[in-house]
């Protein structure tokens, strides 16, 4: 597998930009088939395919009228795009407006695609538009604030199937931002409980209600997807990943992987590498 290559928000010719377009023949140009990893948010659009997008190991067909999610620092990879039609928007994590839409790119899922039903095609279609109509103008105009404004609007009328889900109890939102900055630290669901100030069972019915997992399973989930980061895109040992990830010792670490997926971490290493 290539080695993962970091991309920055740079957006060209509008340094105050906090939103870009691009189409599909655009990112054909640029996309040189390896696995990338972004500091922002990728909004794919598709108005017919077929193609396909890999994120953090799963493939998502590109099929018509259907979107595309894709968080930064997620792992992807672009494929079989020579016949996609469409658009992105690329966009920095504070650049809705809403408090809706800030709530939602706050809590991207980290492999959303849906398709879009035709009833509600139009409207987004036409969101798409205006959007892509104020993104383009010059480069002086100093109405920056409408593509953030209009990335809103894309946003609300594409409803990306975890929109419903994150309207939810505080204690998830919490307990979510800090399991994302400390579970490299922490394992247990109870260092969560005790620091956000929450009776451990009412953590636990929040993160149900929000994500149809326990608490502990959330967290599982969390390391485990960055351990599958760090071997197969990183090509980190055992040991190193253990080291990064908290746990005590190279055995500690395989055990909880073998019990995550079922494999050890070796062979999914190389079982990634072959793929």
């Amino acid at each position: 597998m290539s080695v993962i290559r970091h991309m920055t928000y740079q957006p060209a010719g509008r340094r105050a930009a906090s939103v870009e377009t691009m189409t599909f023949g655009r990112l054909r140009e640029l996309n040189d088939g390896g696995t990338q990893r972004a500091d922002f948010h990728v909004l794919a659009v598709i108005d017919s395919g077929p193609g396909s997008v890999t994120v953090d190991f799963h493939r998502h067909p590109l099929q018509d009228r259907s979107a595309v999610w894709i968080p930064p620092g997620a792992v992807h990879r672009w494929d079989d795009i020579a016949d996609v039609a469409g658009h992105l928007v690329l966009f920095v994590p504070t650049a809705p407006v809403t408090p809706a839409t800030r709530e939602l790119v706050a809590s991207p899922d980290p492999a959303a695609h849906w398709s879009i039903p035709d009833a509600e095609w139009p409207f987004a279609d036409a969101a798409r538009s205006h959007l892509l109509l104020e993104a383009s103008a010059p480069p002086g105009d100093s109405r920056t604030e409408l593509p953030a404004i209009l990335l809103s609007a894309l946003i609300t009328r594409l409803h990306p199937p975890h929109a419903e889900a994150r309207v939810t109890h505080p204690a998830f939102r919490l307990f979510r931002s800090s399991v994302e900055a400390h579970f490299r630290q922490h394992h247990d669901a109870g260092y969560y409980a005790r620091t956000l100030g929450y009776a451990p069972r009412t953590l636990s019915r929040a993160v149900q209600r929000a994500t149809g997992r326990t608490a502990k399973a959330y967290i599982v989930e969390r390391i485990t997807l960055e351990a599958k980061r760090l071997l197969a895109h990183d090509r980190l040992t055992a040991a190193r990943c253990a080291a990064m990830l908290g746990f005590p010792d190279a055995s500690n670490f395989s055990v909880f992987f073998h019990k995550a997926t079922g494999e050890r971490p070796g062979a999914w290493q190389a079982t990634a590498a072959a793929g």
